[in-house]
């Protein structure tokens, strides 16, 4: 083989495009490697740049209804933590569909916590590992998200019938409540886990049955979640005062 390198143009031409080819390939797929691994850095550099950011807007703190004459108090006090994870794991043509997610109890996830997506709500922490959560998606019969018609603030459950991945169901609006197609959908007050008036859906459609007191509102969510990727989860820091609070009231009549 020495000898054709040397002596032999035609086939010392032959190898040094074919060493060259291999090689060229080679630093391809280490360039190729690099950028994803360069991308994926970047992208939950950027997740997590908005959970921080997320953290920050108004509708994650509390406003204490008075101020004080201290100059370090402030009229608003942070209510909501929002922590960046991806999707490891995720279901949406079942009746019961569940999410899993790279972040766990290290990372201060524990069931109950509300989660979303930079579009709309997804669902709620189920069980937590060490390193990993499963979210109950709002693609799930036995989800109930509270939610409301912005516009007036009719509040009702966010309930899926189990048919499209595409849209869900608004029930328990009053039938006396003016509802038209488009009204926005978000999240309302009542919840524990959810900050008011996060992005839910749109009304698709309504109507009213004869006899019946309620609203049948079918909502097009804004979750896409056939794509989901990222999502948020979202920890109340008052949540367990609130909820002791509450469960205190249960036995008095």
């Amino acid at each position: 083989m020495v000898v054709l390198y040397q002596y032999n143009h035609y086939q010392r031409a032959s190898f040094l495009n074919f060493t060259g080819g291999m090689a060229s390939g080679f630093y391809e797929t280490v360039n190729s490697t690099t950028n994803y691994f360069g991308l994926r850095n970047m992208n939950d550099s950027l997740m997590a740049e908005n959970a921080r950011l997320r953290s920050q807007m108004l509708n994650a703190y509390y406003q204490n209804g008075f101020t004080q004459t201290s100059i370090n108090d402030s009229l608003y006090k942070q209510q909501y933590e929002y922590i960046s994870a991806n999707v490891v794991n995720n279901s949406v043509g079942k009746r019961n569909n569940y999410i899993t997610i790279d972040k766990g109890s290290a990372h201060g996830i524990k069931p109950d916590m509300g989660v979303i997506s930079s579009s709309g709500v997804v669902g709620i922490v189920t069980s937590v590992s060490e390193h990993f959560a499963t979210i109950r998606s709002a693609l799930n019969a036995n989800t109930k998200i509270s939610c409301m018609i912005q516009k007036n603030n009719a509040f009702g459950s966010l309930e899926w019938n189990g048919d499209d991945p595409k849209f869900s169901s608004m029930k328990y609006v009053n039938k006396h409540v003016p509802i038209t197609t488009n009204d926005e959908v978000v999240t309302s007050n009542f919840s524990m886990l959810f900050p008011q008036g996060l992005p839910v859906g749109r009304v698709y459609s309504h109507s009213i049955d004869a006899g019946d007191n309620f609203h049948a509102i079918k909502v097009e969510l804004y979750t896409d979640f056939s794509t989901l990727k990222n999502v948020y989860v979202i920890r109340n820091i008052f949540k367990e005062e609130q909820a002791t609070l509450q469960n205190s009231l249960k036995g008095d009549h």
